[in-house]
């Protein structure tokens, strides 16, 4: 842990939550805009929901593949080179003026989201004492949270007013700024290369069953959420008898719970992360089922994709440092942080295909929840597994595969 002030640490967090913002924008605020860059690129909306997959995916290759490139490199210029992948696919989007070119440009921008967020977290839990890793790691994705509760729908309205295109340039621009943040706030001794190992040493993290019991449970419980919420916009408005004007504030409702929830979960995970994730897990699968019936009136479809943001955020934290911790907290954890990345966009990518598939085949759009409910259901069962992996004893090379500050569930 570097030997900095607690004004400094503040800093270096908000450097990183400021690029996660920037980041966490492009991904979800295309949800908001799905029917209009629709209609502008002459495309259906479940095609159109294709541009969030494309991201996903990208993520979910592109991380992984990224980060062991630059894993042994100085995490500060690595996060401003990540930067610059984001600020050009964004520009290349608000250029666009076929599909095509626009999903060219989501693929680009995601190239750098997986590394930048893997890098950023193990930066942000090296910030800080142990105890409150889980607490850094929520700071760092707060910009996750900000960017739902304010990025996404001020951009919504944005591109309402000024067309689409307009957001893609703000959020160019937003990635600028956070590459100048980065580049004032961080120390240059946060996880430094040389407490880094071999690549083939972080590769040997993936030999262990948990590290892969907490990477599909994280997709599955993810993607939930993202098969009714990539159609949140006709979900909204067709079925819940919303008007397009009233998108920004549902999303901010949404963001608002967001961000709540990820506060609860920071603090539960913290004191008993499996628990914490298996209650939480249960309450989304009742929010989803309860989501396919409540979306038919406006009062109780707001309440519903509030509880909604609020259940779903509470796994996050958690998700990600069971990912991590399962393999090993001994350095090896930089390539599983980015592929705990890629397991919840992998999520995303599923979701949004999964409730595409059920709007084209007839089902509506209110069928998107069960279809997350279907996934949530999954995620339950891998996330118990996981929970008894990580009760056992002590792996072989000698290291706790749940925290210290569970041992007295066991």
């Amino acid at each position: 842990m570097p030997d900095l002030s607690a004004a400094r640490r503040t800093l270096a967090l908000a450097s990183l939550a400021l690029g996660t913002f920037a980041i966490g924008m492009t991904e979800f605020v295309i949800t908001g805009l799905l029917p209009d860059i629709a209609r502008d690129l002459a495309v259906t909306i479940p095609r159109a929901g294709l541009l969030i997959s494309g991201y996903a995916l990208s993520v979910v290759i592109g991380g992984p593949l990224v980060t062991a490139a630059v894993a042994r490199r100085s995490p500060k210029p690595v996060l401003v080179a990540l930067l610059a992948f984001f600020v050009a696919g964004n520009a290349l989007s608000a250029l666009s003026s076929a599909y095509q070119l626009m999903l060219t440009g989501r693929v680009v921008a995601a190239l750098g989201h997986g590394a930048f967020i893997g890098f950023a977290t193990i930066v942000a839990a090296s910030l800080v004492p142990p105890a409150r890793r889980n607490s850094a790691v929520a700071a760092m994705l707060s910009g996750l949270t900000v960017a739902n509760v304010a990025g996404v729908p001020l951009g919504t309205l944005l591109g309402q007013h000024f067309g689409w295109r307009a957001t893609f340039w703000t959020m160019a621009a937003l990635g600028l700024l956070a590459a100048a943040a980065t580049l004032a706030a961080l120390p240059p001794s946060a996880a430094t290369p040389q407490s880094t190992p071999p690549l083939r040493e972080m590769v040997g993290a993936f030999r262990s069953r948990p590290v892969w019991l907490a990477l599909i449970a994280t997709a599955l419980a993810f993607g939930a959420v993202y098969a009714p919420f990539t159609y949140v916009a006709p979900l909204m408005t067709d079925v819940a008898g919303f008007g397009r004007g009233a998108l920004p504030w549902l999303l901010a409702l949404f963001g608002l719970g967001l961000v709540i929830g990820n506060v609860i979960g920071a603090r539960a995970a913290d004191r008993a992360l499996h628990r914490t994730l298996l209650l939480a897990s249960a309450g989304m699968l009742l929010v989803l089922i309860a989501f396919a019936f409540t979306s038919h009136g406006a009062v109780t479809a707001a309440v519903t994709l509030f509880a909604l943001g609020v259940v779903a955020y509470v796994t996050v934290p958690g998700l990600t440092t069971n990912v991590i911790l399962s393999a090993g907290d001994d350095g090896r954890n930089l390539l599983a942080s980015s592929a705990a990345v890629s397991a919840f966009n992998l999520g995303n990518a599923a979701g949004a295909y999964l409730g595409g598939v059920a709007i084209t085949a007839g089902w509506g759009y209110a069928s998107t929840p069960l279809v997350g409910a279907a996934m949530e259901a999954a995620a339950l069962i891998f996330l118990a597994w996981s929970a008894i992996h990580a009760r056992r004893a002590l792996s072989p090379t000698g290291l706790v595969r749940h925290p210290p500050e569970e041992s007295s569930e066991s």
